[in-house]
């Protein structure tokens, strides 16, 4: 006897936004693993899109909804499917469910409204349908002829990231499932990398970078070190769009131990490396950096040593935070006419919004300023269109006007916070049972193929489909 059970994705088919992914069963429940934000051109099936976020699929009998981690691609549409009528469980890992409520407070004051009243009633309502399950603890969510419990693993992607497991059993009859979320890399500050489950007779797995490989990135803070120093050779800010959770934090981790390393070295003319600010631009960011700092137990060994040592990786006194709006725009202006030597690290890190575009509409068309891209950039989205047209003097729209692009535009690979096509291959080569089936998501079509080819190529015994 086999089980029955149908998987439908809500999102992430046609890119890397949008995240969605339900699993069913033959009597017609379900759960539900992220509902997240689409940006930029992707869309779904049903409808879903950067404009229309809301929820076009049947609610009522999902059981509970799982989530990977709290990037808002990710978990940015949950205030639409609770005003669809999702009223069941939320089940994250213990340090998602303490940052949760921060994404979705700035995801209400963007996306629904600036009530304050009424987003607290809100956020209070979430606590209390959040689950805070440690990892590799199994939990149930129904149990009924089929039972389908699902367990949590890190998956070294942001804090609290995990890939989720479903058992299904009905009988002897039992099924694994794998949702991969978005896997992590190697080497990645403060996060241990993810080990890949005993097996699964089904796996959902992202592939954002399944068409290329990552550089060294045992090297890539020395590469970041002389990126810096080159941009800022000729005066001028240094602009990274960066996720308020996750690349935020790595980056100071590793601008820390750049000072730390450096110190009285010159990063510009006139300017040591310890004397360089770090302006983080993001009450979000700061929030999160907080959260971080909070669960420092969550810390991978190296980043605990550097405590113990009486080091602040996420609080250095070179870091400059900046919260109110007003200090935001003249922050803007100082560093737009001074062209003061300067890192200013604000999200969104798409471009697609946040106090970074006020950064770019200032900036761009001087030549002293850098922007440095170190996240994956969505098609249709501004970060995109600057990396592409802005080495060879292009434009790009923010806002609704076009800015000419005269700064420096970069791209240092091996920040990426996702898994490259040989940490993916890693992953499912590295379960005892294979696959049978492996679904590919999360992904532009260039790279689906090209890790559909080599997992083919691979595990020959292994069905590949791409959605």
């Amino acid at each position: 006897m086999s089980i029955t059970y149908t998987l439908r994705h809500h999102g992430a088919i046609d890119g890397v936004t949008g995240s969605c992914h339900q699993l069913l069963l033959a009597d017609g429940r379900s759960i539900l693993v992220d509902c997240g934000l689409f940006q930029g051109a992707e869309t779904s099936a049903d409808g879903g899109a950067a404009g229309q976020p809301g929820i076009d699929f049947p609610v009522a009998d999902i059981q509970a909804l799982v989530l990977t981690h709290v990037h808002i691609d990710h978990v940015g549409r949950i205030p639409h499917l609770l005003a669809a009528g999702f009223r069941g469980p939320i089940i994250c890992s213990q340090a998602s469910a303490i940052l949760l409520p921060l994404v979705l407070d700035d995801a209400l004051k963007v996306g629904f409204t600036r009530d304050e009243a009424l987003i607290r009633r809100f956020l209070g309502e979430i606590r209390k349908q959040l689950v805070s399950l440690p990892y590799q603890a199994w939990h149930t969510v129904i149990d009924g002829a089929t039972r389908l419990r699902v367990k949590l693993a890190p998956a070294g992607h942001i804090l609290g990231s995990a890939y989720v497991q479903v058992a299904l059993e009905n009988g002897k009859a039992k099924e694994r499932v794998v949702f991969s979320g978005d896997l992590g890399a190697p080497y990645t500050p403060l996060l241990p990398a993810p080990r890949a489950p005993y097996g699964a007779d089904t796996l959902v797995l992202e592939s954002t970078y399944g068409d290329r490989r990552h550089p060294n990135r045992k090297d890539r803070r020395q590469r970041l070190q002389a990126l810096v120093e080159r941009a800022l050779a000729n005066k001028g800010s240094l602009l990274i769009p960066a996720f308020s959770i996750g690349r935020t934090q790595e980056l100071l981790y590793e601008l820390e131990e750049i000072i730390h390393r450096q110190r009285s070295r010159h990063v510009a003319s006139g300017l040591a490396w310890e004397d360089l600010d770090i302006v983080v631009d993001s009450p979000l960011a700061a929030e999160f950096t907080s959260g971080y700092r909070e669960l420092r137990d969550h810390w991978d060994q190296e980043a605990r040593r550097k405590l113990a040592a009486g080091r602040h990786p996420l609080a250095f006194e070179q870091m400059l935070t900046i919260h109110d709006h007003a200090t935001h725009l003249q922050t803007v202006d100082y560093l737009a006419r001074t062209a003061r030597p300067a890192i200013v690290i604000a999200a969104s890190g798409m471009c697609s919004g946040g106090r970074i575009v006020n950064y770019l509409k200032a900036m761009l068309g001087d030549s002293r300023h850098d922007v440095l891209f170190i996240g994956y950039q969505a098609a249709g989205t501004p970060g995109r269109d600057i990396q592409q047209y802005g080495p060879r003097g292009g434009w790009v729209e923010l806002d609704g006007q076009r800015y000419t692009i005269r700064a420096g535009v970069h791209t240092l690979e091996g920040y990426s916070a996702h898994a490259d096509q040989q940490d993916l291959l890693n992953f499912v080569g590295r379960m005892r049972d294979k696959p049978r089936q492996i679904r590919l998501v999360h992904g532009d079509a260039d790279a689906k193929a090209a890790l559909a080819g080599a997992i083919r190529q691979q595990h020959p015994g292994v069905e590949v489909v791409v959605p």
